[in-house]
């Protein structure tokens, strides 16, 4: 079954808090887990971001519209009971309970809309996208983010696929020495392009004191790059009895290459397709400039140890 949305967790997260006893949030959604007969797999899967489960987050979240609605209270850390509004509420025995529902106790409108309009029956565009959607706030926020990134490297590919081989060569200088490798930008500057030997392209240094030289291969492929490509760089790599390479195109990889590459003894090759080329631009701050920055911020637990 796939993770429910944070909004239907709110009756039975409620309605498992009805016996009036402090409740664990860690507690409960094992309970709900239960209820909604998620399996391991359901109850693994990740926010985008990768940094946190999706059910765990959207219990948190249910929990938090419901403490601010006055249904729940919070009693320490990740502990909640139920209030009297909240038995009121489940004694009407709603259908459900989602943010519309919320918005009838002014508490919470208050903190939705903000304490200077919390009169106000008005909705602002992000929290109409918040009611509609199934996403918590904060999967919004990393979905949307996953979705800029994901276009932004479709427009670098795009871009480099269109600039001279020159610029290839220049970008992939630039992305190593950016990742900690190459040395100095002289140093890896003149070792790109100089070589062109038997499938190699060029060595850089893996590291600052060279303590080990890197063999490279970088190429704009238009098609996917076949398992052949990849033995024959292999082989070169052989020639020069070098223990290290980096295959980096604009393109993509089979899978016959792929598993051809991670099956070679005593030789460690990596395979950069285009996809993942992108992505390194964009972390290691190649060809891409800052637009705007956003902190999210949580409460410091240990700054409140002491409460």
């Amino acid at each position: 079954m796939a993770v429910p949305d944070y909004q239907s967790l709110m009756l039975p997260l409620l309605k498992a808090a009805n016996d009036g006893s402090e409740h664990n949030l860690n507690d409960a959604a094992e309970t709900l887990a239960q209820q909604f007969d998620l399996n391991d797999q359901d109850r693994k899967e990740l926010l985008p971001s990768g940094k946190q489960r999706k059910f765990d987050n959207r219990v948190h979240w249910a929990r938090t519209y419901l403490v601010k609605a006055l249904l729940l209270r919070s009693t320490g850390r990740s502990k909640f009971r139920i209030t009297e509004r909240g038995i009121d509420v489940l004694k009407s025995n709603p259908l459900h309970i989602n943010v519309k529902f919320l918005k009838q106790f002014p508490e919470f409108r208050e903190f939705v809309h903000g304490r200077d309009n919390a009169a106000s029956n008005d909705t602002s565009i992000s929290q109409e996208i918040i009611e509609k959607t199934s996403q918590t706030p904060q999967e919004i926020l990393e979905t949307s983010y996953q979705s800029l990134r994901q276009n932004l490297a479709q427009e670098l590919l795009e871009r480099i696929k269109n600039s001279p081989p020159k610029f290839f060569e220049n970008l992939v200088v630039d992305l190593l020495i950016a990742m900690g490798y190459g040395g100095s930008k002289r140093d890896a500057g003149q070792a790109i392009g100089q070589v062109g030997d038997g499938g190699i392209d060029g060595i850089i240094k893996e590291d600052k004191l060279g303590l080990d030289a890197i063999y490279l291969q970088a190429k704009r492929w238009e098609g996917t790059v076949s398992r052949p490509v990849v033995q024959g760089f292999a082989g070169a790599l052989i020639g020069k009895k070098a223990r290290k390479g980096i295959l980096i195109t604009t393109s993509n990889f089979s899978q016959q290459a792929i598993d051809y590459a991670a099956g070679i003894e005593n030789l460690k090759i990596i395979l950069i397709g285009g996809e993942q080329l992108a992505q390194l631009m964009i972390d290691h701050e190649v060809g891409v400039t800052e637009e705007s920055r956003y902190i999210v911020k949580k409460i410091d637990l240990d700054y409140f140890s002491d409460e």
